[in-house]
């Protein structure tokens, strides 16, 4: 048996962007996520901390440096430039793996830098 666990996670990214006309997803600095293990194209669970709206989407590369946090297609519709985001992948680990998970944990600033790193 699997059980569904956090694999990632970015707190407290601040939105720089929301674009209506375009396919869909979450554009995110690739610096971000790398820093904490996301992928392009991963399933995403996202948190709006200041309307309290929470969607599911997939994250796509924003350029390396740029400390962008875009809200694209659909997503467009549940946030605005300047709020703030929890953005959380997870994985399907079994009892044994589950044992050793740690998750990878990065805290941003008002400018999208890393203040603190956990896990990982």
């Amino acid at each position: 048996m699997q059980r569904f666990f956090l694999q990632s996670k970015i707190h407290r990214a601040v939105v720089t962007d929301a674009c209506v006309d375009y396919e869909g997803s979450l554009s995110i600095d690739q610096d971000l996520m790398e820093a904490c293990g996301m992928l392009p194209y991963e399933k995403i669970l996202v948190g709006n901390i200041h309307n309290g709206e929470r969607f599911e989407t997939y994250a796509i590369l924003a350029p390396r440096g740029s400390r962008q946090i875009v809200l694209n297609g659909a997503a467009a519709h549940r946030g605005n430039v300047g709020d703030r985001l929890v953005i959380m992948s997870f994985s399907a680990l079994d009892m044994e793996e589950s044992k050793t998970h740690q998750p990878c944990s990065i805290v941003l600033d008002e400018n999208n830098n890393i203040v603190s790193r956990k896990g990982g």
